[in-house]
């Protein structure tokens, strides 16, 4: 005790970064992370949006097949059947996920650089109050390192994280947004007050400088502005490297990260794949002569060869294949027998409800899917048999697939076996 007030001593910050003055940037201010930070609002927001259409488009609360995460409860409230047009629907919304996602990484990066010496204060936590706002930063840039890392290794195919990236994106998804919306309703008033004020910055030390102002400033090298452009720059530069893998066409060659950069070969089945035939265990016996499309309804069922299958009515539809992984085609001209009419073989053809699709690959995730009554009716949902005027490659799922419009690439299902009409799956 000294003259009647408690020995603060006790709670003086140890040497190093717990020290205001251990951290010298000039640029460290209010106004810097309050620009960054509203830059992120606007781009959160839309990731998180484009996520949550991005998970209804595998409509999983259509049937168990589909749903990547059965314990989701209540955090499925949103979901709604996913539509087939416009086609282009999942190619798009998949492509701003994706391409806006690794375009946020620097802005999330100087965004944590800036506010870098909150999360050293000290002591850590002073009162029932700041231990939660502590708490919540925690989560916040917890959640937002987890969610950007998986993102990014899921985009490049690096399977490196313990379980289902679904349901580990999912999750975290919903944890850090929870976060990040307490962290903007505290924030956001001052955020615009500082984006206000620009100028010189708050002194060290008062309310204003919101603890980020070094007491003592290195001399400057760069602007604040300056260091925005660099942020900007870096962004734009992973926009130009990434982007192409969804615009398609020539842009694909500019396409340095995409996780199929390579160039898929020349003619008719030149354009990207998923996953080969080699890959999920199919044999030539299993795609041979002896391969047989069994389409089943409630009390018939019909057996159809190769040679049965291509004398049916063929259709055409021009349509993309897209990704979760952001990569998607141009048009695909593909031509095969509409889904209704294998609906209509055991009865099914005037109201053709849902479909279960089921593959002969042995390993790898989505073997089948359930499609919805929409999808199956549409009369541009094919089992495919020709690609661009040539037989399907098996890669690209001889000797038939599915191809709907404004599905996920992973339920066109390839080398399909099955089909079941009408039946719960």
């Amino acid at each position: 005790m000294t003259d009647g007030g408690p020995d603060r001593s006790r709670f003086a910050a140890p040497p190093g970064p717990t020290r205001p003055e251990f951290w010298r940037s000039p640029l460290r201010g209010p106004w810097l992370t309050a620009v960054l930070g509203l830059v992120l609002l606007v781009g959160v927001t839309l990731l998180f949006v484009t996520g949550l259409l991005s998970y209804a488009s595998y409509n999983p609360d259509l049937a168990p097949v589909n749903d990547q995460t059965p314990d989701k409860g209540w955090l499925g409230f949103y979901l709604f059947p996913w539509p087939t047009s416009p086609y282009w629907l999942y190619r798009v919304n998949q492509g701003v996920h994706v391409v806006l996602g690794i375009v946020l990484v620097p802005v999330l990066l100087a965004k944590l650089w800036s506010v870098i010496p909150k999360l050293f204060e000290w002591p850590p936590v002073r009162s029932v109050g700041h231990g939660v706002e502590r708490l919540s930063l925690l989560l916040l840039v917890g959640g937002a390192g987890f969610e950007f890392a998986t993102g990014i290794l899921n985009v490049q195919l690096h399977y490196i994280f313990p379980g289902s990236f679904y349901v580990l994106h999912f999750y975290g998804a919903w944890v850090f947004i929870g976060a990040f919306v307490v962290h903007v309703a505290s924030r956001l008033p001052r955020a615009l007050r500082s984006v206000r004020r620009a100028g010189a910055p708050p002194q060290a030390g008062t309310e204003e400088a919101a603890g980020l102002v070094s007491p003592r400033p290195a001399p400057p090298t760069i602007s604040r502005r300056g260091a925005l452009g660099m942020v900007g720059l870096g962004s734009l530069a992973l926009f130009a490297v990434t982007a192409g893998q969804s615009a398609g066409g020539w842009w694909r060659r500019t396409a340095l990260l995409a996780p199929h950069g390579r160039d898929p070969g020349p003619g008719p089945h030149g354009f990207q794949i998923n996953k080969t035939a080699a890959s999920v265990g199919i044999r030539p016996s299993d795609i041979g002569p002896a391969w047989r499309l069994t389409v089943r309804g409630p009390g018939r069922q019909v057996v159809l060869t190769r040679e049965e299958l291509l004398a049916m009515e063929q259709h055409e539809a021009a349509l993309p294949i897209a990704c979760v992984e952001g990569w998607s085609t141009s048009d695909q001209l593909w031509s095969g027998v509409r889904l209704t009419d294998l609906a209509a073989l055991v009865g099914r053809g005037s109201d053709p409800s849902r479909a279960l699709v089921e593959s002969v690959q042995r390993g790898g995730p989505f073997g089948s899917v359930v499609l919805a009554d929409n999808q199956v009716r549409d009369p541009r949902s094919l089992l495919a048999v020709r690609v661009n005027g040539a037989v399907l490659s098996e890669d690209h799922g001889y000797p038939a697939r599915v191809i709907v419009p404004g599905a996920p690439g992973v339920h066109n299902t390839k080398w399909v076996t099955r089909l079941t009409f009408g039946e719960p799956a």
